[in-house]
């Protein structure tokens, strides 16, 4: 890990709520243990988490129904109450209470505090309503900077906020971690997820993709062979290579994964 401060100062790691381990009590999460030994190697770590598991879980207890379109959940009323609960209070605390018993001085926030996600209503590839669902019109990172200059660890739920502060947006966390990759100027972008890398062909554990550049993700992405929930990641990861980043790199949720897909365990987007 310490190798890996030589080349990565500024890391933006968006851990996937499908990949997060179920862990026992006193068991630690194996991505935070390493973004601990990241941290203490001299590296500014952002984490940004998701939670769609738990989101399901709740919606599910009130009789929501869960729908997404192209990977993103359809949010009404309903759905971004239970969205904006679950992600700002049970999700974020659970994992800022974690990074606190690693020794990490952790901080949790939403995209909505200080206006560090400004969103306005999206739709869907096709103009289909998907309710408050936000897309990123601007990114204000001094208070993530001010955070990792005093030497915090933010951790970060993925909502966004419209311009007037009126309301909440629920902001797809792959695409909320590579706008601040990107305003941040990353070295490194990890999106951690339940997949090892991208697929060409998602059956054939053997059409695995190494490499894409920025415009070649993008195509990828909008391709019938991408998979809906594997499009907004590597939109993401695109984007934040195009818009400031330096690398972004896609893999799976293991002890290790930050230092091993840099050392490529992974799929990487990466500027020509």
């Amino acid at each position: 890990m310490h190798m890996t401060h030589n080349y990565a100062r500024t890391i933006v790691v968006k851990y996937g709520g499908g990949a997060m381990p179920a862990s026992p009590a006193g068991q630690a999460d194996p991505v935070l243990s390493e973004i601990a030994g990241l941290c203490a190697a001299g590296s500014e770590v952002v984490l940004v988490h998701g939670g769609g598991p738990e989101i399901d879980s709740a919606l599910a207890r009130r009789g929501v129904q869960t729908l997404r379109i192209d990977g993103m959940r359809v949010t009404d009323a309903a759905t971004l109450e239970v969205t904006e609960a679950v992600l700002c209070g049970s999700v974020n605390k659970r994992i800022v209470r974690e990074a606190l018993a690693l020794g990490l001085a952790a901080v949790g926030l939403s995209g909505q505090d200080g206006k560090m996600l400004i969103a306005e209503r999206a739709v869907g590839l096709r103009g289909e309503d998907l309710g408050h669902v936000g897309r990123i019109v601007s990114t204000d990172v001094r208070p993530l900077r001010a955070l990792l200059d005093a030497g915090f660890l933010p951790i970060i739920a993925p909502l966004g906020v419209a311009y007037d502060g009126s309301h909440a947006y629920n902001i797809n966390a792959d695409l909320a971690a590579a706008a601040f990759a990107a305003a941040l100027r990353a070295d490194v972008f990890v999106a951690i997820t339940n997949v090892a890398r991208v697929f060409s062909d998602p059956s054939d554990p053997g059409s695995g993709i190494d490499a894409f550049t920025p415009d070649d993700a993008l195509r990828f992405a909008a391709s019938e062979a991408c998979q809906s929930s594997m499009k907004p990641k590597i939109e993401g990861a695109a984007c934040a290579v195009r818009d400031g980043a330096v690398a972004a790199y896609i893999c799976s949720a293991k002890p290790n994964a930050i230092v091993s897909a840099i050392r490529g365990d992974a799929t990487v987007i990466r500027a020509a």
